[in-house]
């Protein structure tokens, strides 16, 4: 079995497989009278013809170490993830390797944090660690066959 440590997540870390959502140092400007800072554009939803939709998923929790088994992509949208809730999760992604997945990596996401996957990026199912949680999810709905899952042989994620 193969076995990978938990990265940190970073913009540069995770630019090959998305976007990281998470405020930018400085705001782009103040809107709403100087109350409210807007972190502009931090992702594109890819749509492939389709309509981008908005979600509520919510998701049973795993324990550390946790066996990775099944792996998905959605080849005509982006998948943008945000919890709604004040805990850290697990984003499993892995490289495209001829049709297939590659060796997967696990980012740390930090609570507040969300991602946007790129259209045909390979991921693992939502992830939250020791508790159920709730994300706000947008992606992409219409017509096309936009989900492809394949069982790989069990990775072990560690701490």
């Amino acid at each position: 079995m193969i076995q990978i440590r938990i990265e940190p997540l970073t913009a540069a870390a995770f630019a090959p497989f998305g976007e990281v959502l998470a405020p930018k140092s400085t705001p782009d400007r103040m809107i709403n009278a100087g109350r409210c800072e807007r972190h502009h554009a931090l992702a594109t939803v890819q749509r492939g013809g389709g309509e981008a939709i908005i979600s509520i998923f919510r998701s049973t929790p795993v324990s550390l170490p946790y066996d990775c088994d099944l792996l998905e992509r959605h080849p005509l949208g982006s998948q943008a993830f945000m919890p709604m809730g004040p805990d850290a999760w697990l984003s499993v992604v892995a490289p495209d390797e001829n049709g297939r997945p590659g060796t997967p990596r696990a980012f740390l996401v930090p609570a507040g944090t969300g991602v946007n996957l790129h259209a045909g990026t390979w991921h693992g199912v939502l992830t939250p660690l020791d508790r159920a949680a709730d994300f706000l999810v947008v992606d992409r709905e219409g017509t096309g066959t936009n989900l492809e899952e394949v069982r790989i042989p069990p990775v072990r994620i560690t701490a």
